[in-house]
């Protein structure tokens, strides 16, 4: 007996089944979830290049003291200013100020004009009007406890006597979590008071030594922005030159 149409469709799906049944079964593997490490470390370019860096170059302004000892971190600043193409145009909290972009890193460059003992006037008014956090604010100033010729970075630490840098923590809200960059400047000769030391200008000798130096001090605040504290750390610790 000829078979009906619905008899004919129940037959189709009858062998259709059994073809089916007869295919292994092929379980596509799910995408493991990438790991937390990796995933913030793909996140970590873009987190720096958002974020926006207050520089502090450390002096006392006037004429009278632009080639001292102690100017050295406004000099520092002015090596920058000029690898960057920006100069010092506006005095903003009691700093002369200038900002610019560095590979999508922003950086604001300041030279607080208060004298050295009260620098922390206007860098703490600054990092708080353009809220810095405190790990992407770095402070360059003299020390007479490190040789010239070298670089020392520090991600944190007291003051080491350093009337700028004491003053900085105390506005800071006596916060030292933040990272310095000290130029060495040597010890004073003989019985000479370590005040006149400072306020005297380096001699020439000491200028033909400290022209690397300051080039170096620029390398690693930009390696600093860009690769971060450790990077530089491991780079530019230690004598320019060796």
């Amino acid at each position: 007996m000829p078979k009906s149409h619905y008899e004919r469709l129940a037959h189709i799906r009858e062998v259709l089944d059994a073809v089916l049944r007869s295919q292994p079964v092929v379980e596509l593997p799910e995408q493991p979830p990438a790991p937390r490490a990796e995933a913030e470390a793909r996140d970590e370019p873009a987190r720096r290049a958002a974020a926006t860096f207050l520089i502090a170059g450390l002096g006392n302004p006037g004429r009278e003291y632009a080639n001292n000892r102690h100017n050295v971190g406004f000099m520092v600043l002015d090596r920058l200013a000029d690898r960057l193409g920006v100069q010092f145009t506006r005095l903003q909290h009691r700093a002369l100020v200038t900002d610019t972009r560095f590979r999508d890193h922003k950086l604001i460059l300041i030279k607080p004009q208060t004298y050295m003992n009260e620098s922390g006037q206007a860098v703490a008014a600054l990092a708080k009007f353009y809220k810095i956090d405190l790990e992407n604010l770095l402070v360059v100033f003299d020390d007479m406890d490190l040789p010239l010729g070298a670089l020392r970075i520090r991600p944190k630490g007291g003051s080491g006597g350093q009337k700028g840098m004491k003053s900085i923590i105390q506005r800071l809200g006596k916060q030292q979590n933040f990272p310095r960059l000290r130029i060495g400047i040597g010890r004073p000769p003989g019985q000479m008071p370590p005040p006149a030391y400072l306020l005297q200008d380096f001699s020439y000798d000491e200028q033909t030594r400290l022209a690397p130096v300051l080039d170096t001090a620029v390398d690693a605040i930009l390696t600093f922005v860009t690769d971060g504290l450790e990077m530089a750390m491991n780079r530019y610790n230690g004598m320019v030159g060796e």
